[in-house]
């Protein structure tokens, strides 16, 4: 997806299809279930220490579009191969792991689209929560998708080693 316009708070993009999307910014209750979903993977990787977490970042994906993930996680040594000018921008990396949250105003079917062009292009696990439905989407590298309904938890596999999302204050 690469942003076409940006007119006051809303942002339409267009997917690698050529369909426009339009994006409204996120409510508080939103915001405030991606900074739950953040401050856990943070403290997370911190502790771990094998990785970077990223909030709201764009990416440069190996397909030309640009593309933005909620809360994304890169593996240290991957991020540090990137030149500082890299970093300083759209960085030309695929996350390992990406996050996205749906919103009230968020339709499901461009979301889906989006993580399924994430995995297309290289991530190796990513989870769309829809507190809404209460479920969890598991997108996986191998093309597979699982959807959880109303799970109390969510794990992070072996791309993030002992990581278990509480998702209590986010379904």
């Amino acid at each position: 997806m690469s942003t076409v316009i940006e007119k006051g708070r809303t942002r339409i993009s267009v997917d690698y299809n050529g369909n426009s999307i339009i994006w409204y910014p996120s409510s508080a209750e939103t915001s405030s279930r991606n900074c739950e979903v953040n401050l856990q993977l943070h403290l997370w990787a911190k502790k771990n220490g094998k990785g970077k977490t990223f909030i709201n970042t764009g990416f440069k994906l190996r397909n030309k579009t640009n593309i933005s993930a909620k809360c994304s996680w890169i593996l240290k040594e991957r991020y540090n191969a990137l030149t500082q000018k890299q970093r300083e921008g759209f960085p030309p990396i695929a996350p390992d792991f990406v996050v996205e949250l749906r919103s009230k105003s968020d339709r499901l079917k461009p979301i889906q689209d989006k993580m399924a062009e994430f995995i297309e292009n290289g991530v190796r696990l990513g989870w769309l929560i829809d507190p809404y439905k209460k479920q969890v989407h598991i997108y996986r590298k191998n093309g597979e998708i699982e959807i959880l309904e109303n799970p109390k938890t969510v794990s992070g596999e072996d791309v993030l080693e002992g990581f278990e999302l509480d998702l209590e204050e986010i379904l």
